[in-house]
């Protein structure tokens, strides 16, 4: 803070990033800075409200569990779908749940998507995991490859056609798969799906594979055959891994199907709808519009009442503006409208400080000091209440977004990098300025 010339430059470097994220034309840069290869989407990444998508309602049947499990399953439900949604590259999905007239329901909004039957089809409709067993028929089975041990885990081979037959329903299911993952084999690089059950899970899956050697079990989501992995080895620890060849996007797929089957209630879509693009357009349009004439009054009523201070906190609003929007791209966030609203009112916060510091700075000049030592002090004297009405504002924004959902979560994020962006504006930008003008 001492040497303004080396803090003016390094406000002159960050403005240069900034600037090179913002422009449109360089939303997705793709060059070489030496050996190192640079691709990034610097795009905005508009919400529900603002770029369209789907919103679906789902009824969640909990009647059939215990009163004291309907929450947790519940929320393990809520917590399934947004899990499979972000998988397949969906960005910021809003998934909520709602009780309406006793009834649980999930509330899931996904922007950027006009089909509602594939919104449909990403989430599924039950999403119940089941595994099954082969009947007595000798035809139905198939002969599959061996599969060997790697460091003491057992492994399931992958049949290389589904076998039919299938008669026998386990009592292991969705709600007993702790998780799967893609794994790599150390030996060969070759993409594997490891499974890993809970204490319940790995007794019955111990049973199944005992009885079940040398024979496939099935693993069938809402009813279709999503693999049917040999077994080996009985498995007794709850851990295994399916092979079979998988690309790794195969067993990516595979992984979050199983995953996805974790759902521990069904779901009936209560309602649909489309939001259409153009509607997002025009609500991105009018807030913009009138962003830019609150901007456009804050600097206007600066420039009036504090004449060249004004100009120079109006120079280091612009700044101000241009960083957050920066930060907003290169993170990334979702904008929704109550994101926008975000950050506006932070641009309201960052003139506030400046008004604060003036205001000081006015006060040390009728007490008969010069401009410099008035400069200085209005800064030092005016940052305690700087900083306490920022933290508060900070606490604020995080209580919104620890307790909120949806758009209340992306206005709090907005409105705390509003924040904490204004006060470096305010105290390093604007005061880095008024230093190299008046020294």
């Amino acid at each position: 803070m001492k040497n303004p010339r080396v803090l003016f430059w390094l406000i002159i470097i960050l403005t240069i990033i900034a600037i090179f994220i913002d422009l449109p034309f360089l939303s997705s840069p793709n060059f070489f800075i030496g050996s190192f290869h640079v691709q990034r989407d610097f795009s905005i990444r508009r919400g529900l409200d603002l770029a369209g998508g789907v919103s679906i309602i789902y009824k969640a049947h909990v009647d059939s569990l215990p009163s004291d499990q309907q929450k947790d399953a519940l929320i393990a439900a809520k917590t399934v779908i947004e899990r499979r949604i972000n998988f397949f590259g969906v960005s910021e999905p809003v998934v909520q749940t709602a009780t309406v007239n006793n009834e649980e329901r999930i509330i899931v909004e996904i922007p950027g998507i006009s089909d509602v039957d594939s919104a449909i089809n990403l989430i599924g409709t039950t999403a119940q995991l089941t595994f099954w067993e082969e009947g007595a028929t000798e035809s139905a089975r198939l002969q599959s490859p061996e599969a060997t041990a790697d460091g003491g885990q057992a492994k399931l081979a992958t049949p290389s056609a589904l076998p039919v037959g299938f008669t026998q329903k386990t009592d292991l299911s969705g709600k007993d798969l702790q998780k799967a993952g893609v794994t790599f084999n150390p030996n060969t690089g070759v993409p594997e799906v490891s499974l890993v059950f809970n204490s319940d899970g790995g007794k019955k899956f111990a049973d199944i594979t005992t009885r079940n050697v040398g024979k496939p079990v099935a693993i069938v989501l809402d009813n279709q055959i999503i693999s049917a992995p040999k077994v080996n080895t009985a498995i007794t620890d709850g851990n295994a891994v399916i092979t079979g060849g998988f690309t790794t996007e195969q067993a990516k797929n595979l992984s979050i199907q199983l995953n996805a089957g974790a759902l521990p209630v069904t779901l009936s879509i209560l309602e649909q709808k489309t939001v259409g693009p153009t509607l997002g357009e025009t609500s991105l349009k009018t807030s913009l519009f009138a962003g830019g004439i609150g901007f456009m009054v804050i600097v206007l009523f600066m420039s009036i009442l504090y004449g060249r201070f004004g100009m120079i906190a109006s120079a280091a609003l612009v700044l101000y503006t241009l960083f957050v929007l920066a930060i907003f791209k290169a993170i990334p966030i979702t904008l929704t409208l109550a994101g926008i609203a975000g950050f506006i009112l932070s641009i309201g916060m960052a003139v506030d400080a400046n008004i604060l510091i003036f205001e000081r700075m006015r006060e040390e000049l009728r007490h008969g000091r010069n401009l410099p030592v008035s400069l200085e002090l209005g800064f030092v004297r005016a940052w305690s209440s700087i900083r306490d009405s920022n933290i508060s504002s900070l606490i604020t924004s995080f209580i919104l977004y620890y307790f909120g959902t949806g758009i209340v979560k992306n206005f709090a994020l907005t409105l705390a990098i509003g924040v904490l962006v204004s006060m470096f504006s305010a105290i390093v930008v604007t005061r880095t300025f008024l230093r190299l003008v008046y020294k």
